[in-house]
């Protein structure tokens, strides 16, 4: 069943892919600012998949370089047209922050125009308002229409469904500024004292920066996927069994705990649980035997699930499931338990 799920979703990678680069190098031509996704296989960092039919695709900015922190912020708040607001809307969370043009050393002139800009600050509502028009606009002029439709949604997120041979795919594409210079301050990682990852892994990881990524109204969301690609993939180089457990983990999520097209649980939360317990048990001889550090793993999945609490993996205050849907969440928790009592179904 794993390896059926890896050879589907491969597919679907690669047809969606496929289309979505033939897509964005439209909308490059059409407008700078936006770079083209490259095509380099199922391993693509710009593509997350969150479920079998539930991709995150990031389209990366052009002309933003040299970014620095901002160590005093001068608190504004507007409408998406501009207009003053008497009072904040929402204040940034631990994993948003705000973002100025003046962060940069370098910007092309049209990240300080006004369709993208308000007073010095990038709104990505903005920027996807702009990058929405320009997806609408390039799936007519590829001939798309058929393939790709853009879903409606609530906010300025844009989300199409993608026709691949097999299903239809939902895809949020989504704006992100690249930073592969620093690492953020909000991210106090590793903590003291950890064995797991060696020294010379997070050097190499922090070394990587972050994105910022266009996902709400004034607030840019930190995202970490060439930290989590570079953690993912020496996961095994003792010998051990941790990609197993997570293969094996993310199948019985799909098939039995919690299946569906937008699942509560993603393969993004089930990865964070991973690098939970990797850290907690980071020797070698945690990971020999199949069933009690798969055990181990569904035991950790079914802590957070129930508390509806899980710890983002390198921003500490952030609660990964502060938003989801607690009753979903509690139906999660039952099969869970329900398995934990007899988990013959996998260990046999």
């Amino acid at each position: 069943q794993v390896e059926q799920r890896h050879y589907l979703v491969s597919k679907a990678v690669e047809e969606v892919q496929k289309i979505i680069q033939q897509l964005t190098v439209e909308i490059s031509d059409k407008a700078t600012r936006f770079q083209a996704i490259s095509n380099s296989g199922i391993h693509n960092e710009n593509i997350k998949v969150l479920a079998p039919s539930q991709f995150l695709i990031t389209v990366p900015l052009r002309g933003l370089t040299g970014y620095r922190e901002c160590q005093v912020r001068h608190w504004r708040y507007y409408t998406v047209h501009g207009a003053k607001l008497l009072s904040s809307v929402r204040d940034p969370e631990e994993l948003h922050q705000w973002l100025e043009v003046e962060q940069f050393s370098k910007s092309h002139q049209q990240w300080h125009e006004t369709d993208v800009n308000i007073e010095g600050d990038l709104v990505p509502a903005k920027v996807l308002i702009v990058f929405r028009e320009l997806v609408e606009k390039s799936i007519t002029s590829c001939n798309l229409s058929s393939k790709v439709t853009v879903l409606e949604s609530f906010s300025s997120v844009v989300r199409v469904a993608v026709e691949t041979s097999e299903s239809q795919v939902e895809v949020e594409l989504v704006p992100a500024v690249e930073i592969p210079t620093c690492w953020p301050e909000k991210a106090r990682w590793p903590r003291c004292l950890k064995r797991w990852p060696s020294q010379e892994k997070v050097q190499c990881i922090k070394s990587l920066g972050f994105d910022l990524l266009a996902r709400s109204n004034y607030h840019w969301q930190l995202c970490f996927s060439r930290a989590e690609h570079i953690l993912m993939e020496g996961l095994d180089e003792d010998g051990g069994c941790r990609m197993k457990c997570f293969r094996v983990l993310r199948q019985m999520k799909e098939d039995v705990w919690c299946a569906g097209n937008k699942p509560v649980i993603t393969a993004y939360h089930l990865q964070t649980v991973l690098f939970w317990t990797c850290e907690k048990y980071p020797r070698t001889k945690d990971w020999r035997c199949f069933p009690e550090a798969f055990l181990r793993l569904v035991q950790k999945l079914h802590k957070c699930v129930s508390q509806h609490f899980l710890k983002h993996y390198f921003v500490k205050n952030t609660n990964l499931l502060k938003y989801t849907n607690t009753s979903d969440l509690d139906l999660v928790a039952r099969k869970l338990a329900v398995f934990l009592e007899n988990p013959v179904f996998c260990l046999d």
